[in-house]
This record gives structure tokens, C-alpha cells and sequence, in this order.
């Protein structure tokens, strides 16, 4: 029956579920900006009841959602709840960006479902924030989800602390990236690189930051020393990739082939890079 309810309840979340209007459940809030709340998860206007919980970070694990119970609404619109059993301890890690929004519940709900500000369970789960190995974590956590505004927060103040730290760089510069904010990853990755000079993980970020800037002789030449020091052939494949779409969007046919061809060497047969580099030759040769 857990095992039922688990598969249940993440069917709720990526589900666009039709909520019922309500004027103390506004859900508008992404699952990563209500963290160390307590939430209330949209439901289809047929159901009679609410699904809620807590979500909070796990430091190893990421954004995690511990189910609280359920409750419905009277017609005095006070909330009348039902509490999962204390040693019932369902719990989903919270990972895919298009979890549906949830609503948050204000003091007053929360005393009506007798729930205090925190459980007392999360005690187990708390950390200090002025390790940089858990700064370089929480951002990594929130990046995963797409979050890299918040995630900076973070990265941010490890970096001002430790800059070398391992990971660290790479965390930084990706969200940089991810927010096209690429004048700052360039910067990040050049100095990274001075220290690690072998990490092709920094090459991969650096050519994807130089060819969205249309620097593309500098993407070429970092995109080259990265896949000549990878043994990892997705990795490869997904710079060569990223290098090929730059002379497509530059429009010049000859690096772009060069680009393809070298994508095709290390990309599977039938891979969703392979793909890609088929729908560029079929849009190339529509437009001539």
C-alpha cells in the first residue's frame, strides 16, 4: 500500500492537476523556493481531500517533500486534518524542474492541522552553512532542479572562501551559463583551468560559454583540448555537439560539417545528438 501511495503521489506532482479556487491556497510557488515549509500539493476539482507535507533539504540526497497527511475544508473553511502515523515516513526526492506549483500554508492553517513551524524530525537533516563542501552541495542541489539563481547564493559565498574547492568552480560556472550569463563563467572557467588544467568538465563549460558569445575560433580550440583529454565519448560527443550548432547558427557549412562528423564519431547510433545533427543537415538543406 506505501509502495502504491509513493507512485500515487508522484503522479500528483507531474501532474498539471486542476485545482480547486480557494482563497488561502494560492499555488504559485515552485517546490524549490518553499523550502523548510509546510505545503499543500494542487488537486483535480473532482477530489475531496488535500494531500500535504514539509518540504526540506537533505544535504546528501537534495530537495526532499516528507508526507504530512491530508485534509479537506469545511463549509466554515477551516481545515480539518488527517495526520500520517508518526512511524509512516513516506518521503519524494524532489528532481524534475516541472514539478507542479504548490501552495504554502500560513500560520494559521498550520495550527488548525496542529503542525508546529518545523517538525521535529528535521533536526536529523540539519547542517551548517559555513562549510564550503555543503555550500558547493546546496548549489549543486538547486542547479539540478534549474534553480540557478538560488543556487548562486550559495556557490557565491563558497567561492569567495574557497575558490578551488573541488566542484566548486564547475557548479559556478554552469549556472552561469544555464542563466546566459556568460561573461561571468568565462572569467570563473579561465582561472579554474589555471589550477586543474586537465579537468575537461571546465573545457566543456568554457567552449559552451565562448560559442554562445560567438567566439568561435576560442570555443574550437577549447572544445578541442576538452574532448583530447575526456575518455568519456557521450561528453565528447556533446561538445562536438555544441561546436557544430555554433557554425550552423554562424552558417558556415565547411566547420560545420567538420563538426558533424566529428559529433557522429563518438555519439551512439540513433542518440539524441545524432538526432540533432540530422535535423541541422535536413534545415540546411530545406534553405537552399
Amino acid at each position: 500500500m506505501k509502495k502504491l501511495f509513493i507512485i500515487c503521489l508522484s503522479i500528483i506532482f507531474l501532474t498539471n492537476a486542476n485545482a480547486q479556487e480557494n482563497s488561502e491556497l494560492k499555488f504559485e510557488t515552485n517546490f524549490y523556493d518553499a523550502v523548510n515549509k509546510w505545503v499543500v500539493l494542487p488537486k483535480k476539482s473532482t477530489d475531496t481531500i488535500y494531500t500535504y507535507g514539509f518540504i526540506y533539504m537533505d544535504i546528501t540526497a537534495g530537495i526532499t517533500f516528507h508526507l504530512g497527511g491530508s485534509f479537506y475544508i469545511d463549509k466554515n473553511k477551516k481545515y480539518i486534518g488527517d495526520a500520517q502515523p508518526a512511524h509512516q515516513m513516506t518521503k519524494k526526492r524532489l528532481d524534475n524542474p516541472n514539478i507542479v506549483k504548490m501552495a504554502v500554508l500560513n500560520d494559521k492553517k498550520m495550527a488548525e492541522l496542529n503542525l508546529t513551524k518545523e517538525p521535529e524530525w528535521l533536526s536529523h537533516y540539519k547542517f551548517s552553512e559555513d562549510s564550503v563542501e555543503n555550500l558547493k552541495k546546496l548549489g549543486y542541489h538547486f542547479n539540478h532542479v534549474g534553480a540557478c539563481e538560488k543556487a548562486l547564493i550559495y556557490l557565491n559565498k563558497a567561492y569567495n572562501k574557497e575558490p578551488h574547492h573541488k566542484g566548486l568552480e564547475f557548479e559556478l560556472a554552469y549556472a552561469y551559463n544555464h542563466l546566459g550569463q556568460y561573461d561571468k563563467a568565462i572569467p570563473i572557467l579561465e582561472k579554474a583551468l589555471k589550477n586543474d588544467a586537465k579537468n575537461y568538465y571546465f573545457y566543456r563549460e568554457l567552449g559552451f560559454a565562448y560559442s554562445k558569445q560567438n567566439k568561435l575560433d576560442m570555443a574550437e580550440k577549447t572544445y578541442q583540448k576538452g574532448i583530447s583529454l575526456s575518455d568519456n565519448n557521450f561528453e565528447k560527443s556533446e561538445m562536438a555537439l555544441n561546436m557544430a550548432q555554433g557554425y550552423f547558427l554562424a552558417k558556415n557549412k565547411v566547420k560545420f560539417d567538420e563538426w558533424a562528423k566529428i559529433t557522429r564519431s563518438y555519439a551512439e547510433k540513433g542518440s539524441q545528438y545524432a538526432k540533432y545533427i540530422d535535423l541541422f543537415e535536413k534545415e540546411w538543406d530545406s534553405k537552399r
